[in-house]
């Protein structure tokens, strides 16, 4: 057999990228044969055997992330986010890049960090890593375990649990973190803390595995978000790895396909039984539905658990609107909410259908900030500028919203609509409510309590249920109602939940405002309620 000199050898493992990044085969090699030869599996009908890497693990993470080299030799990715459903064997995973920071990255006195939002999902991973350390003999002879730690001697490494929690942070000289379901995370410190943490390694290297989440003003979401962009060639970032599995939005999420898509392990670690399983539940429990989707098929969701089935219970009530001066005449209830001078406010008119009583047209009014409208709608990934050039929403000169635009629009409201009441928050409304009442409307001041919430809250589920509502289809309230999460307490009281609910609900709640005063007016006719219980 023919020998292969040194250098032709080295050249063989090279695959050349723009850039002068390059391939390392031998790198590549030596990480895989790591997880399969020192790895075993800790759980399950697998437990003690040989940790064979999926192929999705092997092709879009390991491979990638130890083999792709910087002309100097070093680790191209210094950041990977690996975006992945549930049960897809992310903790397994995790627990074995960890390992290879320790035993196998050649670093001296390496420190390496398995960090959570709290120490009982941090210690998830570590305690993976721990029971793989325990099964495979040359990686117990060569390290100490304890609890929350483990020290590789030869190298003089350190492998420790870090919460979110944690009284301190600062000091750390991390040269591999590995953050778990960073979905989870409360506030961006232990992130910044991590990242700012490794700038004196020569090659350190943050992983990032998680499900989708909620709320889309946190940490996660903007990782998630940067992943996305670098993935499609939006942002330059060659040191950035981004691992994607998901479902679009879009998606059939019943579809068995669409599962295999957003699932990488389906047949593997994760069961086809179970997730039709799960898939049946969501359906049968309208709650589970956002569960479902974020856990399993990894959609971002608006709330964590879903109040309305939109497709089902609010698009068909979509019907036209008739235009204002249709309307003259009729009588209307307003609910207005306020929110914040620099969020969304919403008007909302309900409007009685004389010719059959207990229906209503809805028209809503929502004002806006116009200062910085477009950085609003970048940053939140909401088309604001877009629905102001639709004329869905006003936006108000300057940086807060312009009580004087909303006040001059509601008595515009109140020359075409016999208005019977304005119900109206009693947060930071004081002005605006004694300036209605000069106006000479009847303001009524209106709890956002259980007490006060419950029965228009139920009564609007009732309504959209005998598609005894009109909105159509404005798509501002729209994307409302598929924000809206709700409380419950122990007596079956509910009411939307604006804590709960990560993006604006205002439009909703101020429905639900003028429903509980036109309820209380009883101008629902009988027949509806009879239509109901049929």
């Amino acid at each position: 057999m023919k020998k292969t000199s040194p250098a032709t050898s080295r050249s063989r493992s090279k695959k050349r990228s723009p850039g002068g990044f390059w391939f390392d085969e031998a790198a590549a090699d030596r990480a895989v044969k790591f997880f399969e030869t020192c790895l075993t599996h800790t759980k399950g009908e697998l437990a003690g055997k040989p940790l064979i890497l999926d192929a999705w693990e092997r092709d879009q993470v390991v491979r990638p992330l130890f083999g792709w080299k910087r002309k100097d030799g070093t680790r191209k990715y210094r950041k990977a986010f690996v975006f992945v459903p549930r049960k897809n064997g992310k903790s397994t995973l995790a627990a074995g890049i960890a390992l290879y920071l320790l035993h196998a990255d050649r670093e001296m006195g390496a420190e390496v960090y398995s960090a959570a939002a709290d120490r009982e999902q941090a210690a998830i991973v570590f305690d993976v890593a721990r029971q793989m350390v325990q099964q495979s003999p040359p990686l117990r002879a060569r390290s100490e375990v304890y609890r929350r730690s483990m020290v590789h001697l030869e190298s003089a490494s350190s492998y420790k649990v870090l919460s979110a929690d944690a009284f301190t942070k600062h000091g750390l000289n991390a040269s591999g973190v590995v953050v778990d379901e960073v979905h989870t995370q409360r506030n961006r410190e232990l992130i910044d803390v991590l990242t700012t943490s490794v700038g004196s390694r020569r090659q350190p290297v943050e992983v990032y595995i998680t499900t989708a989440g909620y709320d889309r003003h946190t940490i996660c979401w903007e990782l998630w978000d940067y992943a996305v962009r670098v993935s499609k060639g939006i942002i330059q970032d060659d040191a950035f790895l981004p691992v994607l599995f998901c479902a679009d939005p879009d998606d059939d999420w019943m579809d068995e396909a669409v599962w295999a898509k957003a699932n990488p392990g389906l047949g593997h670690s994760i069961k086809l039984d179970y997730l039709r399983a799960e898939c049946k539940k969501a359906q049968e429990i309208a709650a589970y539905e956002n569960t479902f989707k974020r856990l399993h098929l990894n959609i971002w969701t608006s709330q964590e658990n879903r109040w309305l089935r939109i497709e089902q219970t609010w698009d068909p009530c979509n019907a036209k609107v008739p235009p204002l001066e249709m309307l003259r005449g009729r009588r209307a209830w307003l609910g207005v909410d306020l929110s914040t001078t620099t969020d969304i406010s919403a008007v909302v008119a309900l409007v009685e259908d004389p010719d059959d009583p207990g229906e209503f047209d809805i028209v809503p009014l929502f004002f806006v900030p116009g200062e910085r409208i477009l950085l609003r709608a970048r940053r939140d990934r909401v088309p604001y500028d877009l629905w102001r050039d639709q004329g869905f929403l006003t936006a108000t000169e300057g940086d807060v919203v312009d009580y004087d635009v909303v006040r001059e629009r509601i008595r515009e409201l109140g020359e075409l609509l016999d208005i019977q009441e304005i119900a109206i928050d009693r947060w930071n409304s004081t002005g605006l409510q004694t300036q209605l009442q000069g106006d000479g409307f009847t303001v009524v001041q209106f709890g956002q309590g259980f007490a006060s919430m419950t029965a228009p809250t139920k009564e609007l589920e009732r309504l959209l249920l005998l598609k005894a509502l009109r909105h159509g289809g404005h798509p501002v309230l729209r994307w409302m109602a598929d924000n809206v999460a709700i409380s419950q307490d122990a007596a079956g009281n509910i009411k939307p939940d604006k804590a709960k609910s990560t993006e604006r609900i205002d439009g909703i709640v101020a429905l639900v405002m003028a429903i509980g005063r036109a309820t209380s007016h009883e101008v629902v006719a009988e027949k509806k309620y009879q239509a109901f219980f049929l």
